[in-house]
């Protein structure tokens, strides 16, 4: 994360403007105080509840145990929704994946964003949304502390190197936020290096969406309190302890720092280009639906179709039956 050499070096760039709205629509969209039944009766898309506005963002406002836009009466019921988008997701993911092979040059790609303090499930949402779609047809990268190589190059480098291929849906374990997040906390770089990321980052995304990707950048929001929790459990199950990191705990004492550097990546770097989402995450059931149904309209609203055969398909019928 630390890495001085090349860090100015030029990105793919549309050059994007800044656009501002009223903080105080971050608390309405996000911490709905209707009923879930209100968010499903008016028939809003998930992508627009979960969308975070423009302005600058209170992350204490943010409700991370709220469940906005659930079709269903609560946990008991989250298996058989989340499990019901599956064949949607399938259907969709192979006919990206289709155009991927036939027509690589043209065919669109998808980049999971999921970023989130420990514990907030990102490997949760992998496993149990993600895991809805068939592996051939995704890029997983899991993003540690850069190796000796990445820290020779800009901090994006790495991040371009991991990008999902023609017709794959790639997946980010954490990401280049990284780079403005546990860098900033831990001061790893000075304040004026870190500070010129956020606009270098945008511009790097709007470059990408030019390119032809569909970012679904997802802020997987977990509370104070509920991480102790989750902590807890796995000291308390020894199938869990590989789970643990005692550096956890140290992370939580810099929990005011860490909102604050969240606070500044999703206000900087929420643009029309390449917007966040906000999932709330404290009930862990909500959390894989919510994320499985953003992919699900992602993919949908894309215009996808199935390629044409490149081959006389009454010809090869022929062939076929004489065979």
């Amino acid at each position: 994360h630390g890495a001085e050499p090349g860090r100015h070096l030029p990105l793919t760039s549309t050059g994007l403007g800044r656009i501002g709205f009223p903080a105080g629509r971050v608390r309405a969209r996000l911490c709905p105080m209707g009923s879930k039944k209100k968010d499903s009766a008016e028939g809003a898309p998930l992508s627009e509840l979960l969308r975070l506005p423009h302005g600058a963002v209170d992350m204490a406002s943010l409700d991370a145990r709220a469940t906005p836009g659930y079709p269903g009466k609560g946990k008991e019921d989250a298996p058989v929704h989340t499990a019901g988008l599956g064949r949607r997701l399938s259907d969709l993911q192979e006919m990206l994946y289709a155009g991927g092979r036939a027509a690589p040059e043209v065919s669109p790609r998808v980049l999971v964003v999921l970023q989130g303090m420990d514990t907030s499930g990102k490997g949760g949402v992998i496993r149990h949304a993600i895991g809805l779609v068939d592996p051939q047809g995704v890029d997983l990268t899991s993003f540690k502390a850069p190796s000796e190589e990445e820290r020779k190059h800009h901090y994006l480098w790495r991040i371009r190197n991991a990008l999902p291929r023609p017709g794959q849906i790639g997946i980010f374990d954490r990401s280049h936020y990284e780079d403005v997040l546990v860098v900033r906390v831990e001061s790893l770089v000075p304040e004026d290096v870190w500070s010129t990321r956020y606009d270098e980052i945008n511009e790097f995304e709007a470059g990408l969406v030019a390119e032809g990707y569909k970012l679904v950048k997802c802020m997987l929001n977990v509370s104070f309190d509920e991480q102790k929790a989750r902590l807890a459990e796995r000291l308390a199950d020894p199938t869990k302890y590989w789970k643990y990191n005692p550096g956890d705990v140290d992370a939580r004492k810099k929990w005011p720092a860490y909102m604050e550097a969240y606070a500044a990546a999703l206000e900087k770097c929420n643009t029309e280009a390449a917007p966040w989402f906000v999932i709330p995450s404290d009930r862990k059931w909500y959390r894989n639906w919510a994320v499985a149904e953003l992919l699900r309209e992602t993919l949908a609203g894309m215009g996808l179709a199935w390629p044409a055969a490149d081959f006389d398909v009454a010809v090869e019928k022929k062939r076929v039956a004489q065979s």
